[in-house]
């Protein structure tokens, strides 16, 4: 072979020899990015997992506070007197208690105010009765509406919430505080709205056992013109699980619902007690058979 063949031939070689290592690199290239992409996603399922079993089974997001729609609106502000009569006291497993203290009025009018967080399990049962109670005796505008924390005992409870809510009424006064969201921050909850002096010494006064806030403590609280009040909720959270803002609203006009039994049952309750402190007006509201008869179970303020 002369020397220029063998030249010719060792280029040959070399460039195989080149374009051999280059494919080799090639693949190991794409087997090395096969490798760190499923390597990823292998992270992000594990990541997953991690977080669903953290959250514990059938655990759900907490919904941000909003405003209520309007047929849950309408629903709560229109159950029917006939249901209230046919419900009586329901299930209620506790009424507002008489207290002796110095009147709590507001432009005129008996005030009511209640104090929670919407966190709170048990604030997410007592609102509903709350609001429906109120709705006998004035109108509600911007009604919130969330969830209780996904991280609490009755976990993402639906609810309606006071926070910048407002309300009127001819007979009475109103103040709802919501004093955080449900919303984890820094081992608590970020807080939402804030407690006047006056009415935190109320609160610290007449809330036993005292309230400590975001503790989770005594909560809802409510007093009603001084004369009564209430700490926890009158029915288990439980009565609510699994159900939607629209359910729990519909099943208000049902007076065989369990719902029905116990929210318009604890609506007749409190609606008992704020008749007391508005001189049983109105009175076709503060004469029907279902108030008369939680009244009989309410005592009299002084």
């Amino acid at each position: 072979m002369s020397e220029t063949s063998s030249r010719s031939t060792s280029a040959r070689e070399r460039a195989a020899a080149i374009r051999a290592e280059q494919a080799r690199r090639e693949r190991r290239g794409k087997l090395l990015m096969a490798g760190a992409a499923v390597g990823a996603v292998l992270l992000v399922v594990v990541a997953l997992v991690a977080i669903r079993l953290s959250q514990g089974p059938g655990s759900k997001h907490a919904t941000a506070s909003g405003q209520a729609t309007g047929s849950v609106l309408r629903d709560v502000s229109n159950v029917d007197p006939a249901t209230f009569d046919a419900v009586g006291l329901g299930n209620v497993q506790a009424v507002p208690s008489k207290i002796q203290a110095p009147a709590m009025r507001q432009g005129g009018k008996p005030r009511m105010l209640y104090v929670g967080a919407e966190y709170c399990p048990y604030c997410a049962a007592q609102r509903w009765p709350v609001a429906v109670a109120l709705s006998r005796f004035g109108t509600w505008s911007h009604l919130g509406s969330t969830t209780s924390s996904a991280q609490d005992v009755f976990p993402s409870t639906a609810t309606l919430s006071f926070h910048n809510a407002t309300y009127r009424s001819r007979y009475l006064a109103f103040n709802g505080v919501e004093t955080t969201t449900n919303k984890p921050q820094n081992g608590s909850y970020a807080p939402l709205d804030k407690l006047s002096a006056s009415d935190q010494k109320l609160e610290d006064t007449y809330n036993k056992p005292p309230y400590v806030p975001g503790s989770g403590g005594s909560i809802p609280f409510i007093d009603i013109a001084g004369r009564y009040v209430s700490s926890g909720a009158s029915y288990s959270p439980q009565l609510l699980a699994g159900k939607s803002h629209s359910q729990i609203a519909a099943a208000l006009n049902d007076p065989h619902s369990a719902i029905a039994k116990s929210v318009d049952g604890s609506a007749n309750a409190i609606t008992a007690a704020l008749c007391d402190v508005t001189g049983q007006k109105p009175g076709n509201v503060c004469d029907s058979q279902g108030v008369k008869a939680a009244a009989s179970r309410v005592p009299a303020g002084s």
